[in-house]
């Protein structure tokens, strides 16, 4: 069902695109035409606006709700007038600066064809520049369109792009860094839930003093883990439900800021003046810095803006920021900052001291459905990274179910939605300090911001060749503010600091380790691959019989054949009639065109052939078995006939070849795999050992390839073979 549902999606693009060429080249221009394009117009607007509703719900809820624990997580002592002034000053820049300019303006613009977030950027750089590394993932195709590339080709590579490709040192270092990026992100997916919940239900202490911090927790846990169940619905659905509080949300906090700068300091404004930063830092010195730990708090959720651009769009993303989120939060800041001027020592609760009594409670229930949906959006950006980084082969295969028919982006992982909850709902339990959650908190929230920045200054010298001016205006002033920012949240280590350290860590090392364990098991593959030769020469042992059927022989390599063909050759003494070398490839593309999704071709031995399947990080994968096995034959048919096409009438042998390619299908079709293992010999270093041992553990524990193609059970075959380390 979900094949059908796919292969009908892009049928409909197809007929679009038709329709829309004989509109504009094959039919005259009547009257209608224009009012058609009129309406198309204003639905696309009206679509529009819609995704940017939803928007609320998903993608800014971690950052339109830190209002909750910036001042919380400030360790202010004696605050001033001043002080407060220069804390507002800095928050308003912060959040025009990074918010608007670089992530609205810029970074949005760095899409890998509609995909975000920092790996999305390594894969943008590694198609149109040639610096991955698994020899698999390499980008050589001849299949792929230009429009797919939309860069290459289209200037001379730049210096630096020459040496990333030159230098495999330069190469590992932009790996690692786009690693440690997602890594921290999904820190981030664990942290906002656990921070945002925690600081809204916090409110409840207020008016009943009695209650304790345990209570707190638990009741923060259990929400915690209502919110990570409902994940299955997928994103749509979610957003649905959650739009709508977020939009009391960002009306209900604004209006409350405005009734609390016109009754506490009506001249607040003034601060967003850079001469208050200024006079901040020389009045406080090394304290007023330590103090940017809490205040980075505030552009948190920031990210996930760019992050979760596969659920959405980038007008739609535009719109609401900059109607909506940004707005909010520069006059709820406001409010919060005029009332602690007049109430300085109320900071670690500043958000609930400053609502007015008689609004109280609605404002508390909304805060705290608002904190829930606030872990909306970290949530689904992990989502989309663990998905990215699964089908680029970096990350143990897991589960993963598109939850939208039309929208490809939208995409769940029960094994890592169930992980995130554990380890949302022991940060509570464990830390149920604010300060040290939000301490760690602005690590994670720091560095993903400086590691972005890192990777859109190469996107722009390497892929938009912007003038140099430009990139150093760009990379100084982001890198600089950044860059003070992490150093200032490293002081934070030993308070909570330490967390999403040792979060990334875990996670580097389980994505190193299969990285690592998958390029040995490619360089082992393609020394001793099977040459066509190599096949003519097994198969022409008077021993070995062809017989009846279809096999689809997986192998992980292009240029030749799996050694576990020979090794299957030599023991079972047999290869089927029809056999089909069939490669999985992962091109480094969101999504590839329905056209070259299948690459057939025809070897020189009778009944074999190779097939490639190609697919980009945002497509599914989910093909039947009985579906696939037609558009693979219906394929090869084509290709057959295509090399008798000026032929008439067809050659015989050319009918016999497709009448055995049903005959075999009829008769039944297996699918063989290799199930290989590393074998670490006494002259392993100590390092493989470990390495390949940790690796063999994650590949014992992953999902197998080949159900994600709807193979049927009983059609496979698994050969076991051992690879020499």
């Amino acid at each position: 069902m979900a094949a059908d549902r796919e292969i009908g999606s892009l049928e409909s693009e197809m007929e679009v695109v038709v329709d829309s060429d004989n509109r504009n080249g094959l039919q005259s221009p009547n009257a209608n035409s224009i009012p058609l394009q009129q309406n198309d117009q204003v639905d696309s607007r009206k679509k529009t606006l819609l995704l940017a509703y939803k928007t609320l719900g998903v993608v800014f809820g971690g950052l339109v709700t830190s209002p909750l624990y910036v001042y919380p997580s400030m360790p202010l002592k004696s605050p001033t007038e001043e002080d407060y002034l220069g804390i507002y000053s800095i928050m308003f820049w912060t959040l025009s600066l990074i918010g608007v300019v670089k992530y609205v303006c810029i970074a949005l613009k760095a899409d890998d064809l509609g995909e975000g977030g920092t790996f999305a950027l390594y894969s943008l750089l590694c198609r149109n520049i040639n610096i991955g590394i698994l020899p698999s993932k390499s980008n050589n195709s001849k299949l792929s369109s230009s429009s797919t590339f939309p860069y290459e080709g289209t200037k001379k590579q730049s210096k630096l792009a020459r040496l990333f490709e030159s230098s495999m040192v330069a190469r590992r270092v932009l790996l690692f860094v786009a690693m440690l990026g997602m890594c921290m992100l999904i820190g981030d997916g664990i942290l906002t839930p656990a921070i945002s919940v925690l600081s809204a239900m916090d409110g409840i202490r207020a008016p009943f003093p009695a209650v304790s911090n345990s209570w707190v927790d638990a009741l923060s846990a259990i929400i915690l883990i209502i919110l990570f169940l409902l994940q299955r619905f997928g994103t749509s659905r979610v957003s649905f439900l959650f739009s709508p509080v977020m939009g009391a949300w960002t009306l209900v906090t604004p209006l409350v800021g405005i009734y609390s700068i016109v009754h506490h300091y009506p001249s607040i404004f003034k601060a967003v003046s850079p001469h208050y930063i200024l006079t901040f830092f020389l009045r406080n010195g090394k304290e007023g810095w330590r103090l940017l730990s809490g205040t980075v708090l505030c552009i948190t959720g920031s990210e996930a803006l760019f992050a979760d651009l596969g659920h959405f769009n980038k007008s739609s993303i535009r719109i609401a920021f900059l109607f909506t989120i940004y707005p909010s939060l520069v006059l709820t800041y406001a409010g919060q900052t005029a009332y602690l001027i007049k109430h300085p020592y109320d900071h670690r609760d500043g958000f609930y001291k400053f609502i007015p009594k008689s609004i109280y409670w609605p404002v508390f229930v909304i805060s705290t459905l608002a904190a829930i949906v606030a872990s909306q959006s970290l949530v689904s950006a992990t989502f989309s990274v663990i998905k990215q980084s699964v089908v680029l082969d970096y990350f143990p295969r897991v589960k993963v179910v598109h939850t939208s028919s039309s929208k490809e982006g939208e995409v769940y992982s029960p094994e890592v939605n169930y992980i995130l909850m554990v380890l949302c709902v022991a940060v509570i339990l464990i830390f149920g300090e604010g300060q040290d959650i939000g301490n760690a908190f602005g690590v994670v929230v720091s560095m993903v911001m400086l590691i972005t920045t890192v990777l859109l200054t190469l996107v722009m010298i390497m892929i938009w060749r912007t003038p140099l001016v430009l990139v150093f205006l760009y990379f100084i002033v982001f890198f600089t503010m950044e860059g003070v920012y992490v150093s200032a949240v490293c002081t934070k280590l030993v308070e909570g600091g330490w967390i999403p350290f040792a979060i990334s860590f875990m996670l580097a090392f389980i994505m190193f380790g299969w990285f690592y364990g998958r390029q040995r098991k490619v360089e082992y593959e393609l020394m001793h691959k099977i040459s066509p030769e190599r096949l003519k020469v097994l198969l022409a042992d008077p021993t070995v019989q062809r017989v009846p059927g279809m096999c689809f022989f997986y192998s992980n390599i292009q240029d030749g054949l799996t050694p576990i063909l020979g090794h299957y050759i030599k023991n079972m003494k047999s290869l089927h009639k029809i056999t089909i070398f069939t490669t999985l490839r992962y091109l480094l593309v969101p999504k590839v065109a329905s056209h070259e999704r299948i690459v057939v071709h025809k070897m020189d031995l009778k009944g074999v052939y190779r097939c490639v399947i190609q697919y980009g990080y945002a497509d599914s994968l989910n093909l039947e078995g009985n579906d696939f096995v037609r558009q693979v034959t219906d394929c090869l048919k084509a290709h057959i006939l295509s090399t008798v096409v000026c032929v008439s009438p067809v050659p015989s042998e050319v009918e016999e070849e497709v009448s055995d390619l049903e005959e075999a299908k009829l008769v039944g079709v297996v699918y063989v795999r290799g199930k290989t293992r590393f074998y670490l010999g006494k002259n392993c270093s100590w390092f493989d050992r470990g390495m390949l041992a940790f690796y063999e553990v994650l590949h014992n524990n992953c999902r197998s390839a080949l159900p994600a193609l709807g193979i049927p059970l009983p059609q496979r075959i698994e050969v076991g073979m051992l690879y020499e380390a």
